[in-house]
């Protein structure tokens, strides 16, 4: 079988980078959920919160997957 372990570990460091993009993009979306609510426009800050929560759903598994392959 082929070694695949530096393919593995671009693949995660590549993914590492998009998620360290994902929490710089969901604080600034924090950032703007917060003035919106302020603005008292609630159903779009519920839609900018319900987004962020999906952001975080989501790199719980990129995490898991660049633990995955760092263990490879």
């Amino acid at each position: 079988m082929p070694d695949n372990s530096e393919a593995n570990i671009a693949t995660a460091d590549a993914l590492t980078l998009l998620l360290h993009n994902k929490h710089a993009l969901a604080a600034a979306l924090e950032e703007v959920t917060k003035w919106i609510s302020e603005m008292g426009v609630e159903s779009v800050a519920a839609n900018a919160t319900g987004a962020l929560e999906t952001l975080d759903k989501n790199a719980r598994a990129i995490t898991d997957v660049i633990l995955r392959l760092r263990q490879l």
